[in-house]
């Protein structure tokens, strides 16, 4: 349901500033650099606090208040507590219907509920329920914090008047879309299949949160409204409020706004534990996947149980770091699996704790399940070792202090302090469980260890070949529960009428006030652009290079992408495994990717880390080894992820799309972000990696974009020690990419890639633009905004929000070097795929010529766009994005202070034009991925040529 964030859509480095999130992965420098010092563990875990003020009012309802005055936002998150373990039989998926249904209007604020968050420029907002909870969240400028506390009191005070029966079958549509949309991936179907054979029928737990098809058919409005005056109450809700406010001005404003709310029914706790099997149980299912994946699956005890630290630390070093025994064994000694994985999800009062493996194509599934067994085995038999156990906590306490950068969304500091509330009456439960971990003892994990591995699993293989199972009937369970609300000492009175029903206005908001840019260069020219952002002692690094999948040239498509792969997989004397654990005892995360145009490796330091973490960045940059094994690895991991990429249909309609609208000779058609080309893998050597390093990663063809929340003065040195010295390889011609290749000739025409047996068509459709990404696109961003740009966008209000058949359609315009190229993504219900093509023709038809932006379109555009701009740029990582768009594309420097003033002289006309001499809904090239049998006789009465081509075959 979020919002797309308008001003960072389309980034050439998008993928890479997601990197600063993901699991370190880093790389050493030299051996003298692994002999640093970091910072201890505890002293780490003392920088993450989140001091709060606590109330709760007569009604019942927590409230917490925590002070963050780093940028004039606050933060709102209401957790309610019930979730779909919550559910009775035959109507599972019903709490995450309902959270749905919360969005679409209230008693006093009847309409989409985005739209008047939209107004008042909230970011961050969303709904998400889980098996334990239902929550709503989203960050405000302060001015507009009334206007979002009165529209969650609304919903949680006024909200059945506004339900009806229209509303409740749209949103089921939406739902179902939901489900399919998932059960659509490769490995879609496995959550329901471990679930199901890990609880018992009846259990909580069993059951997924999206639940059947049956059921969700099943749901009625005397449901919905029996599960609103069952659930949520005030008596059964936290709120959390944190960002620019204090405990004083917040007691004022919640009291006002939900002091009425008379109490709920009391939600009696669901005690649904872990299960131990009887005996252990395998099964095999078949799925179009890349390669056969195992999986070893075991239920364990909750969040509240501080004996899941252990056994966290454990899997961590079982298959959760880089450096994992799992992924040392089967994927770097042994090269028997692509990948290992470690998901364990710890929920109020039971974890489902799952290892997995990738099997290498051509390797027996039983030796890899084997081997498998046997390192799992040999952990508990001998437990981690110091050093294992304190690089694995130093990545989790790492990995909370990036979460907690925010104050909202879906990690911030505002959900670290409800999850302890709603689930153990401890806001600071967080600092209990980071304390645990800096007391953990090789053996405490290792009984752990023992105690929840060492019982019977459950044992699955995902083996490629054409499904052979049906997602609709699965995530069901029709077992019965006890009852468990309570409803003694509640009023049965009917309500009054709220007292203050106007909705408040949008207040003021502050002008946004982007940090300060300065630029240096360091000792060998290479160029450097800076801000400095104070707060979390975090450093982040983008060394940024003129080159990305552009650089192949689509004949070397994907050698881009595995040379920069192949950076942290040996460097500066240093081992793949040691830059793994060098990285890991840093805390720091260091990845590289390739956009379009840009190929760049990021570094996501703590400060108190930074010089050994800068240390490990230079050796990366500048002296990879791609040796040969580690290469032949590579290649193996790269082609399992392009049969990967081949059997996703989201990834299979992008990558189709792009070579119609380009033409299979332009770099840009080939999909950004994709694995590459299996023929140019195939005859990769390690020179040809190291002929493109030297060509393309050199401090002449790049720059260091930098937020830290050091000054520039103390870092240049630091940057100048690693880096100063790093010259282009000798006699080495600097690469230079071109683009005289002239995109496709378009029209309007359908390819249908087959895919039998989709559940859900994907529809990707687009046209080339005249205009380039250095040019000024605003009106036409603002335009595609009104269009398919955002939640309230007009493809997503009809085919989402009219007719339910998707659960979500958008539209963007890529900001690239060279032609930019405007893109519709709609996933769609299979029997609907041709009337959702009409739609968006219609659609775009209409926009273009007689229906252009309405005044209300473009003030809701303008406001949105102007007001949430402090909120956008409240993280580090937002900053970093701004700050790289600026200089790839040569902005100045107040480019995003000057906003506000830019859109409010925006007229809609302005946006009309943009996009009407931009598009041409004739020249719109429309790829389906989707089951023929099904799509096929829809398309054909479209009236527009369609071509045929069959998906890659399901993996033998």
């Amino acid at each position: 349901m979020t919002l797309a964030g308008r001003l960072l859509s389309g980034a050439s480095l998008a993928l890479l500033i997601a990197l600063s999130t993901a699991p370190a992965s880093a790389a050493p420098a030299s051996n003298s650099a692994a002999a640093s010092q970091p910072a201890s563990a505890a002293d780490l875990a003392r920088l993450v606090d989140i001091p709060y003020e606590r109330f709760t009012l007569p009604n019942g309802l927590r409230v917490l208040v925590h002070t963050d005055r780093k940028a004039p936002v606050v933060a709102v998150s209401i957790w309610y507590g019930v979730g779909s373990k919550h559910e009775p039989a035959g109507r599972t998926g019903f709490a995450h219907l309902f959270e749905h249904l919360m969005f679409n209007g209230s008693e006093n604020a009847p309409g989409d509920f985005f739209k008047p968050l939209q107004e008042v420029g909230a970011t961050d907002f969303n709904g998400t329920t889980w098996f334990d909870r239902t929550n709503y969240f989203q960050t405000v400028p302060v001015g507009a914090l009334d206007r979002a506390l009165f529209l969650e009191s609304d919903r949680m005070g006024y909200l059945l008047g506004a339900v009806t029966q229209d509303k409740l079958d749209n949103q089921r549509g939406v739902v179902q879309n939901e489900k399919r949309q998932g059960d659509n991936q490769p490995f879609g179907l496995v959550e329901y299949v471990i679930n199901d054979n890990l609880f018992p029928q009846g259990h909580g737990y069993r059951h997924s949160t999206i639940g059947s098809m049956a059921d969700l058919d099943a749901a009625s409005l005397a449901d919905v409204k029996r599960w609103f005056s069952d659930n949520y109450g005030p008596n059964n809700a936290v709120l959390v409020l944190a960002g620019d406010i204090d405990a004083g001005s917040a007691r004022a404003l919640v009291e006002k706004y939900f002091g009425a709310i008379p109490r709920g029914p009391r939600v009696a706790p669901v005690p649904d534990g872990p299960v131990t099997l009887k005996a252990p149980v395998s099964l095999t299912l078949k799925d179009r996947v890349a390669t056969t994946r195992i999986y070893r699956s075991w239920s364990t005890p909750g969040l509240n149980d501080l004996s899941t630290v252990a056994l966290e630390a454990g899997v961590s070093v079982l298959g959760g770091l880089s450096s994992s025994r799992l992924d040392n064994a089967l994927v770097r000694d042994e090269k028997i699996a692509v990948s290992v994985s470690a998901d364990y999800g710890v929920f109020q009062s039971v974890g489902v704790l799952t290892l997995s493996a990738d099997v290498r194509p051509g390797v027996s599934p039983d030796l890899v399940a084997k081997r498998m067994d046997e390192v799992i085995a040999g952990l508990i038999a001998s437990g981690p070792s110091a050093e294992e156990l304190d690089r694995a906590r130093r990545v989790e306490i790492a990995s909370k202090i990036r979460a907690t950068e925010s104050v909202g969304g879906f990690g911030g500091k505002a959900v670290t302090l409800a999850e302890g509330e709603l689930y153990n009456n401890d806001p600071q439960l967080y600092r209990k469980r980071l304390d645990a971990y800096a007391a953990l003892t090789p053996s405490a994990v290792q009984s752990a260890l023992k105690t929840w591995l060492g019982r019977p699993a459950l044992s699955l293989r995902v083996d490629p070949g054409e499904r052979d199972l049906d997602g609709g009937p699965l995530g069901g369970d029709t077992a019965a529960k006890g009852a468990r609300i309570d409803r003694t000492g509640v009023a049965t009175s009917a309500r009054t009428a709220r007292a203050e029903p106007a909705m408040p206005g949008a207040g003021k908001v502050s002008n946004l006030d982007f940090p300060g840019i300065e630029r240096a260069t360091l000792a060998n020219g290479m160029p450097v652009v800076y801000a400095q952002r104070a707060g979390e002692p975090r450093t982040l690094i983008t060394a940024s290079f003129d080159a990305g999948t552009a650089a192949d040239q689509v004949r070397d498509f994907g050698l881009q992408s595995m040379m920069l792969r192949a950076l942290t997989e040996g460097a500066g004397g240093l081992s793949s495994r040691q830059i793994a654990e060098e990285s890991e005892k840093l805390g720091a995360s260091l990845g590289a990717a390739a956009g379009s145009d840009r190929s760049g490796v990021l570094l996501d330091a703590l400060t108190p880390n930074l010089t050994p973490s800068l240390a490990l960045y230079a050796a990366v940059l500048q002296r990879p080894t791609f040796e040969a094994a580690v290469v032949e690895r590579l290649r193996g991991q790269q082609l399992s992820r392009i049969t990967a990429e081949a059997n996703n249909p989201s990834a299979v309609a992008a990558a189709e799309l792009s070579r119609r609208l380009y033409g299979t000779n332009h770099p840009y058609g080939v999909r950004a972000g994709g694995a590459g080309d299996a023929a140019v893998l195939g005859r990769v050597t390690p020179a040809d990696l190291k002929a493109a390093h030297d060509r393309w990663i050199r401090p002449d063809n790049g720059r260091l974009v930098i937020v830290s929340d050091l000054p520039l003065s103390a870092l240049l040195p630091r940057l100048n020690a690693a880096l100063g010295d790093w010259k282009p390889q000798t006699g080495v011609a600097r690469g230079v990419k071109t683009f005289s290749e002239p995109p496709a000739a378009s029209g309007n025409r359908i390819v249908l890639v087959d895919r039998p047996k989709s559940p859900q068509s994907v529809i990707a459709a687009g046209q080339v633009l005249q205009a380039r990404g250095g040019d000024d696109l605003l009106a036409l961003q603002a335009g595609n905004d009104v269009l398919g740009g955002s939640f309230l966008s007009r493809l997503n209000m009809n085919l989402r929000e009219t007719k339910g058949w998707s659960y979500g359609v958008g539209s963007g315009i890529s900001e690239t070097s060279d032609r930019v190229a405007f893109r519709i993504n709609a996933p769609v219900q299979a029997d609907r795929t041709a009337d959702s093509i009409s739609e968006l023709l219609k659609d775009v038809r209409d926009f273009t010529s007689a229906r252009g932006t309405t005044a209300e379109e473009r003030q809701l555009t303008v406001d949105g766009a102007t007001r949430e701009l402090p909120g956008t740029f409240e993280g580090g990582a937002a900053v970093l994005t701004g700050l790289s768009k600026i200089a790839e594309f040569n902005r100045p420097d107040d480019w995003y202070e000057r906003l506000p003033e830019r859109y409010g002289a925006m007229t809609a006309a302005d946006m009309d034009g943009a996009i009407r001499r931009a598009i041409d809904p004739s020249r719109l090239t429309f790829v389906v991925v989707g089951d023929a049998s099904v799509v096929k006789p829809q398309l054909d009465k479209l009236g527009l040529p369609v071509e045929v081509i069959a998906a890659a075959p399901a993996a033998k």
